[in-house]
């Protein structure tokens, strides 16, 4: 029988994938295409499956790194977490259940159905995050919730055999943060 081996350090932080620091993107004059850059390196992010499992095209959300639907089969509901027959919180408890793989945060539940994001291109993802009326939130209250949120930080330490999402909480509110600083512009 294989025996268990610990892993070291350095191999580990060889396996994360990074995301480019904000830095790199200053060399672009152009404050417009710059915003652009940085929005699409913000967008390996929210192109992962860590996001998008949340931020379904349906009242059903998807799971796993292959965005397979939800199993057992639940729907939003009418605030996001779950029909009164199986709230989210039902599975989702304080804490990743690592027996189970099943993600833990007692406030977890779907982005509102405005913020729909598969089968969307970064652009269009872009303007939604934009939006008010889509997002309900103006820029700061963006900010905060890529940057602060608890549901969104577990993006980064998902459990189970999930891959997390590219670089760290820390990074992608640098690259958000330079976004909107260089005006918050969109891919086409």
């Amino acid at each position: 029988m294989p025996q268990t081996q610990p892993i070291p350090a350095a191999q580990l932080l060889e396996q994360i994938e990074r995301l480019r620091p904000v830095s790199d993107f200053d060399g672009i004059p152009d404050l417009q295409e710059r915003s652009i850059a940085l929005f699409r390196e913000a967008g390996r992010v929210l192109e992962s499956p860590r996001c998008m499992n949340c931020h379904p095209r349906t009242d059903r959300p998807t799971q796993t790194d292959a965005m397979r639907p939800h199993t057992p089969w639940v729907s939003r509901g009418p605030d996001g977490a779950g029909e009164a027959a199986m709230r989210c919180s039902t599975c989702h408890r304080e804490e990743n259940y690592a027996a189970s793989g099943v993600p833990g945060n007692p406030k977890w539940k779907l982005a509102p159905i405005e913020m729909a994001w598969q089968g969307k291109t970064l652009g269009e993802i872009c303007r939604q995050i934009l939006d008010p009326a889509r997002s309900h939130m103006n820029r700061e209250e963006l900010f905060r919730h890529m940057v602060e949120d608890e549901l969104v930080a577990w993006a980064w330490t998902p459990g189970g055999q999930r891959t997390p999402a590219p670089g760290t909480q820390a990074e992608f509110g640098a690259i958000i943060k330079a976004w909107l600083d260089t005006g918050g512009e969109c891919p086409r």
